[in-house]
Formats: C-alpha cells, sequence, structure tokens
C-alpha cells in the first residue's frame, strides 16, 4: 500500500535547525497552500487551539530508529519510538497543539509549534474538549524532566 500525502501548507519561523528545547517564545506562521480556497480557513478564529500534523523533512532516512534512550540520554531508559515524541521516526510525522494567534488571509499565526523554518504542514485539525482525555494522564518521571526546558 502506497499513501501519497501533499500537504497543506508550511511554517515560517525563526528556527532553522531541530533544536529540542526553548520553544515557548517562538511564533511561527503557516501559510495556506496555493492550491486550497482561503475559505479552508473559515471560522477556524473560533478555536483558540490547533492541531498542526507535519513532516519531518529534514530527517535522513538513515537517522531512522525503532528505539533508543530519549534525547541520548543515559539516565533515561530504552524506549520504543512509539513510546517517544522523537523526530526521527518511521513516517517521519509530528504533532502538536498549538494557541491560535491570528488569521490574516492565508496566513495563520500560531504559539508553541516545535517545526522549524519550512517544515511542510499535512493537515490542520481544531481541538475540542471532547477530544482531550478524560481520564488523568500519565507518564514517566524521565517525560517530565525531558521537557522541564522545552517550551
Amino acid at each position: 500500500m502506497t499513501v501519497v500525502l501533499t500537504p497543506i501548507g508550511k511554517v515560517m519561523n525563526t528556527r532553522k535547525t531541530p533544536v529540542d528545547d526553548n520553544w515557548s517564545g517562538i511564533l511561527s506562521e503557516i501559510e495556506i497552500a496555493k492550491h486550497l480556497s482561503v475559505e479552508s480557513l473559515g471560522n477556524i478564529t473560533d478555536f483558540s487551539h490547533l492541531e498542526i500534523i507535519y513532516y519531518f523533512d529534514k530527517v535522513a532516512d538513515d537517522t531512522i530508529i525503532l528505539s533508543g534512550k530519549p534525547r541520548g540520554n543515559e539516565r533515561y531508559p530504552v524506549m520504543g519510538i512509539f513510546a517517544q515524541r522523537k523526530k526521527n521516526r518511521p513516517n517521519k510525522i509530528g504533532l502538536c497543539t498549538v494557541e491560535l494567534i491570528a488569521l490574516n488571509g492565508r496566513i495563520i499565526t500560531v504559539k508553541n509549534l516545535d517545526a522549524i523554518d519550512g517544515t511542510p504542514v499535512l493537515d490542520i485539525k481544531p481541538v475540542m474538549k471532547e477530544f482531550e482525555p478524560t481520564t488523568q494522564i500519565r507518564q514517566p518521571e524521565w517525560a517530565t524532566d525531558m521537557m522541564k526546558n522545552y517550551w
């Protein structure tokens, strides 16, 4: 089976390299592709947050992993790739929940998007409370430690 995806837009921001920390100060713009009408963004500002699905296009195929220590940190346990949010994934797909700041024509301005400049955007979905977890989120201590400087 072959899956073919066409980007619906691209990320524009000041981050040129995929550094793992300090994303909170970055504002990003997502420019919607010309093949989509501006109506595709109709009423998007009714929502405070969006889910951005994007493609890690700068990740080399030879860096894909199936398991390892998160960020290579020896203090963390070996975890399968599907127990991590690492960019070196088999399908190179990223997902991030962002705050919607503004809409201006074909450009959405968002906060807290951890994608570098030029990253292809595959889809955008509104965040709805009803899709959020209804039970308490559980995670290991190493994940909390690893994320302390991410945003």
